[in-house]
């Protein structure tokens, strides 16, 4: 079983987020990045297959040079290779464009992707990629099995879970439940010095159509003053509660 885990290249959430240009374009200075996190569950999820039933994990990202530390991390986690797509990420549509390229040449089983990255939070690229190909797609995947070309997996929906079946190929979209936290892998000096061998392969990307552009950021609205309420006045309490906060 061939899988091909999508990678995203994403600010880490503890980083300060500035915006330049009049808020028209994200100020990269001084940001750390790591692996999407539900790109991350979804490796997690890929690397038992590999060692429980023997898949190739082959993890990829559409992005510069500056993104390869994040791919040698995913290579130092588990992954056997890398593939990096030489472009900007300007779209869904033209980032899943490439990754169905990817796919469509690797002949890959399995798709896995996070439900939605971390920095836009778009949602739209895994299911975009089955569109493309005609792949069988699962989003807010929480649980997968894979036996022969039969696939069933749960996916998480309001106010339960929906179990399905369902074959190869397919596209999953995953989010965090498809393993916990707990289960994630930190790389150790052994996997670090492996990913320095492992074959991280540069494709060029190919001719698709940038549908959005990016017009402004804007941050959300500071945070209001605390009130504090003497413990015994309950009147005030409710006023503030009814009157201001419009919430009883």
């Amino acid at each position: 079983m061939k899988i091909l885990v999508c990678i995203s290249h994403v600010p880490d959430t503890t980083s300060k987020i500035n915006f330049t240009n009049g808020d028209a374009d994200f100020d990269t200075s001084g940001v750390q990045y790591v692996i999407n996190p539900n790109d991350e569950f979804g490796l997690t999820r890929a690397l038992w297959f590999q060692e429980q039933q023997g898949a190739t994990v082959t993890v990829v990202n559409v992005g510069g040079p500056d993104t390869e530390p994040t791919l040698r991390k995913a290579l130092a986690i588990g992954a056997n290779e890398a593939i990096r797509v030489n472009a900007n990420p300007a779209d869904g549509f033209f980032v899943a464009k490439q990754l169905a390229e990817v796919v469509k040449n690797g002949g890959y089983d399995v798709v896995i992707a996070g439900k939605e990255s971390l920095d836009y939070n778009g949602g739209m690229v895994p299911g975009m990629i089955a569109g493309i190909l005609g792949y069988n797609f699962i989003n807010s995947c929480i649980g997968v099995t894979v036996d022969g070309s039969n696939v069933t997996a749960v996916r998480e929906m309001d106010g339960g879970k929906e179990t399905v079946n369902t074959s190869l190929p397919i596209v999953i979209g995953t989010q965090k439940g498809i393993v916990e936290e707990k289960d994630l892998r930190i790389p150790n000096m052994r996997g670090i010095m492996t990913a320095r061998t492992k074959a991280l392969t540069i494709l060029e990307s190919v001719d698709a159509a940038v549908n959005t552009k990016v017009v402004k950021y804007e941050k959300p609205a500071p945070k209001s003053a605390v009130k504090m309420i003497a413990a015994d006045n309950l009147d005030e309490l409710i006023n503030l509660l009814h009157n201001e906060a419009k919430v009883i």
